[in-house]
């Protein structure tokens, strides 16, 4: 498994590939910055290693111990947090839900402090409307978020199977074999007069 070092390498060697592949396919200056960004993002703060005590989760600075919970509640490099597409989607709703939260409880406290008249209704009506009318906008950075990601467990999983590899040659490359349990039976018991 390379060091979180190699990680940040990677992400920002394959920065330019990135961007590259991401205009010649859209030919949008802002969608190339979304994805672009988005992706040194999910690479560097916003990736599978916020699970553990990483150089990832390190970056978040005061902020940190939002993923305190994120990493108590699950084992590092599980399907949830390494996982394609559900890992990147889980630590998106995990963040939207603190920022809703801290939304909420700054929207009261400036409601009972100041004069402000809040109307919850037209606030979540005004979110949705604008991921509707920028649904290719919010595509394109949850695509750059799990490129970052992807990177990640892909040199993870290409570090593994590189020591593999050197150990065991291609033959360490296969999945493991299945192990066939024998069943073992009970000792008879023998009668008393065979034993005599």
């Amino acid at each position: 498994m390379p060091s979180g070092r190699t990680h940040d390498r990677i992400t920002l060697w394959s920065l330019p590939l990135v961007a590259g592949v991401t205009f010649g396919h859209t030919q949008s200056s802002n969608l190339t910055l979304l994805v672009s960004g988005s992706f040194l993002v999910g690479g560097l703060m916003f990736g599978p290693d916020l699970d553990i005590y990483s150089c990832q989760y390190q970056r978040w600075g005061w902020f940190k111990f939002i993923w305190l919970p994120y990493q108590k509640s699950l084992r590092h490099r599980s399907v949830w947090s390494h996982g394609p597409l559900i890992g990147t989607a889980l630590r998106i709703l995990y963040l939207a839900t603190w920022i809703a939260v801290v939304g909420v409880l700054g929207l009261t406290i400036a409601e009972k402090i100041g004069n402000l008249a809040g109307n919850w209704q037209e606030a979540v009506l005004g979110c949705g409307r604008s991921i509707l009318a920028h649904y290719i906008e919010f595509i394109a950075i949850y695509i750059g978020l799990e490129l970052g990601a992807m990177s990640h467990y892909l040199s993870d999983w290409g570090g593994s199977a590189y020591k593999q590899f050197k150990k065991k040659g291609f033959s360490g490359l296969r999945p493991p074999k299945t192990i066939k349990r024998r069943k073992i039976k009970a000792p008879r018991r023998t009668s008393s007069k065979s034993n005599r």
